[in-house]
C-alpha cells in the first residue's frame, strides 16, 4: 500500500507539473463589437488552465497599436487588418479565421416613438427629422462610422446630419442614446442588444446594410502557440455560435 501511495502521489504530481507548463498567460486584442463574444468565452477558455487579459479598442486604432510595437497573444480584427498584419509579419501567416459578422442598426430610447427604417427612403426621412444623430466618429477607426459617414454623402444628406451628428470616439453609441445626447443612435447590432436603456429598431435596410466581419489571428511573436490555438478552437465551436445569436451576430456567410 505504501509503494501504491507513493506511485499515485508520484503520478498526481507528475500530472500538475504537466498542467502547470500547459497553463499559459493569453492577451488578447479585440474589437469592442466582439469583445461581448470573447468576455464570455473566457471562462471555458480558463477552465483548461489559462489565464486571459483582455482589452479592446477600435480596429483602426488595434492595427496601429499593434504595428506600432504591442505584444499581445491573440488579435480579433477585421479581416484586411489580420491579413495586413501578417504581411507585416505581425500575425503568424495561416492562422486568420473568420468567426463571425455583424450588421449596422437602428435605436432610440426606450419607450420612444420609434422611426420607420425599413426603407432606404423611409431611414432618410427618420434620421433628416430626428434633432440629433449618434453614431461613431469616423476618425476614431471605427468601422460603423467610416460606413456610415461614406453611406450618408451617397444618400445625399451628409451636410444635414453633420449639423445634427453626436459622435462617439469609442465603446457604445448606446450611451449617447440613453444620455438623451442623441434622439437616434445608429451602430453595429451587437453593440445595441446588450445596453439597457434603448431599444433596437431594426438593421439598416437589406440595399444600404454593411455587415463587418470578424477574424482572429494568432501573434508570430507569441510563446502560447498552443494555448492560442485552442482559444480560437473556442471561438469557432458551438458554443460560441449560440452566443453570436444570442449577441445579434452571425457566422460569416450564414
Amino acid at each position: 500500500m505504501g509503494r501504491f501511495a507513493t506511485v499515485m502521489g508520484a503520478a498526481v504530481a507528475l500530472a500538475g507539473t504537466v498542467l502547470a507548463a500547459q497553463a499559459a498567460d493569453i492577451k488578447i486584442l479585440t474589437t469592442g463589437a466582439m469583445k461581448p463574444v470573447v468576455v464570455e468565452m473566457v471562462p471555458a477558455f480558463e477552465r483548461l488552465g489559462h489565464k486571459t487579459a483582455v482589452e479592446n479598442d477600435t480596429a483602426g486604432a488595434l492595427l496601429k497599436r499593434i504595428e506600432g510595437g504591442e505584444t499581445f497573444d491573440v488579435a480579433v480584427i477585421t479581416p484586411a487588418a489580420i491579413d495586413q498584419l501578417s504581411k507585416s509579419g505581425k500575425i503568424a501567416e495561416g492562422t486568420r479565421t473568420n468567426l463571425a459578422r455583424v450588421g449596422i442598426g437602428v435605436m432610440v430610447k426606450d419607450g420612444a416613438p420609434r422611426p420607420d427604417v425599413s426603407s432606404v427612403e423611409a431611414f432618410k426621412a427618420a434620421l433628416l427629422g430626428a434633432r440629433t444623430v449618434g453614431y461613431i466618429d469616423p476618425a476614431s477607426g471605427g468601422s460603423s462610422g467610416i460606413y456610415l459617414a461614406k453611406l450618408f454623402e451617397r444618400l445625399g444628406i451628409a451636410d444635414a446630419i453633420s449639423g445634427k451628428a453626436k459622435l462617439k470616439k469609442g465603446g457604445h453609441v448606446a450611451d449617447l442614446v440613453v444620455s438623451g445626447e442623441a434622439e437616434i443612435g445608429i451602430h453595429q447590432i451587437s453593440e445595441i442588444v446588450p445596453v439597457k436603456g434603448v431599444t433596437l429598431v431594426g438593421p439598416l435596410p437589406g440595399e444600404i446594410q454593411n455587415y463587418t466581419t470578424y477574424a482572429a489571428g494568432i501573434a508570430s511573436s507569441t510563446k502560447e502557440a498552443a494555448a492560442a490555438n485552442a482559444l480560437l478552437e473556442l471561438l469557432s465551436g458551438a458554443e460560441a455560435s449560440a452566443l453570436l445569436k444570442q449577441k445579434g451576430m452571425e457566422r460569416p456567410g450564414s
